[in-house]
């Protein structure tokens, strides 16, 4: 069985840090592109980070460029999302999701699998 499990969540102070946890089972991560997305109570659900399969290209959304690293532990079977310089703005569930397509995509719906989700509550 296919499954994505994230950990790391947690409540931060501002301008604090944390690693969220990517872990799969069931396939081998190296063979897909690999999102985090994240979804504040009453908005959409958004983009945030992205690695490719092929050539570990990343892609990083314009609200948290040069804040948050996403990265891929082959050896572990895991992707992980460093989130530095946290904001209040940036409290949401945040999720992580697998496709076997080639390339990042922003869109949610080209991911076919899904985790269940991690909170992240970033307050004084």
């Amino acid at each position: 069985q296919l499954q994505l499990v994230e950990s790391g969540g947690g409540l931060v102070q501002p301008g604090g840090s944390l690693r969220l946890s990517c872990a799969a089972s069931g396939f081998t991560l190296d063979y897909y592109v690999i999102g985090w997305f994240r979804q504040a109570p009453g908005k959409e659900r958004e983009v945030v980070s992205c690695i490719s399969s092929s050539d570990g290209s990343t892609y990083h959304a314009d609200s948290v460029k040069g804040r948050f690293t996403i990265s891929r532990d082959n050896a572990k079977n895991t992707v992980y999302l460093q989130m530095n310089s946290l904001k209040p703005e940036d409290t949401a569930v945040y999720s992580c999701a697998a496709t076997h397509r080639d390339y990042c995509s922003v869109y949610a719906v080209m991911y076919d699998y899904w985790g269940q989700g991690t909170q992240v509550t970033v307050s004084s």
